[in-house]
C-alpha cells in the first residue's frame, strides 16, 4: 500500500494582507476537519486569540474573518506531498509541490512580512520558493517562529506567545 498524496488548502487571505503566516502542510486532523490548525492541541488558534481576538472559542469562520480583517494571511508552503501521518519529518521532500507564491504576491502588494510557523516551513520555503518569490517581491521581511505544533514541546505556551508577538507588531506597522 502506497503513501497517500496529500492536498493542502487554499490561502486564508483578505483584501489587504500585511503579513503571511506559513506552515508546512496541514496535519491529518486539519485535513479531516478542513481547517487550518485543526488539531485542538496545536497552539496556533490560542495564540491568534491572544493577538487578534481570533481564539478557539470562536467558530472557525469567525476566527478566519478576524485574522483576515486584521491583515493576517495564512497558508502553507507545500501544496501537495506524500506524508505518512502528520509529522513534518515524515514529508517526502522528493514529492513536494509548493503553492503559487509569485501569484499570491503579485495580487497582494500590501504583503510585507512572512512568518514561518516552524523550521520545516522555513526550510521548504528557502529550498523551493524563495528565489521565485524574491523575483516578484525582493523587499519581503522573513521571520522564523517556533512551531505551534504540540510536537514542539521545548517551549510552553507563554514562551511561544512571547515569540509570536512580533506578528502583531508587524501588522501594526
Amino acid at each position: 500500500m502506497g503513501v497517500t498524496r496529500l492536498q493542502g488548502f487554499p490561502p486564508l487571505v483578505g483584501d489587504a494582507p500585511k503579513v503571511l503566516i506559513l506552515g508546512s502542510m496541514p496535519s491529518v486532523a486539519s485535513l479531516q476537519k478542513l481547517q487550518y490548525y485543526g488539531k485542538p492541541q496545536n497552539a496556533f488558534w490560542r495564540i491568534m486569540g491572544e493577538l487578534f481576538a481570533a481564539g478557539p472559542e470562536l467558530d472557525y469562520d469567525t476566527r478566519v474573518q478576524r485574522l483576515t480583517v486584521a491583515g493576517v494571511a495564512v497558508w502553507d508552503v507545500i501544496a501537495r506531498c506524500h506524508r505518512p501521518g502528520s509529522l513534518d519529518s515524515a514529508i517526502d521532500m522528493a514529492s513536494v509541490e509548493v503553492n503559487d507564491f509569485p501569484a499570491l504576491l503579485s495580487t497582494h502588494p500590501t504583503l510585507h512580512s512572512v512568518f514561518f510557523n516552524g523550521r520545516k516551513a522555513e526550510e521548504t520555503w528557502r529550498r523551493f520558493v524563495q528565489a521565485d518569490a524574491a523575483a516578484v517581491r525582493s523587499t519581503l521581511a522573513y521571520h522564523a517562529l517556533p512551531s505551534t505544533s504540540p510536537a514542539m514541546a521545548a517551549l510552553n505556551f507563554a514562551a511561544k506567545l512571547k515569540r509570536w508577538q512580533v506578528v502583531k507588531e508587524k501588522v501594526e506597522t
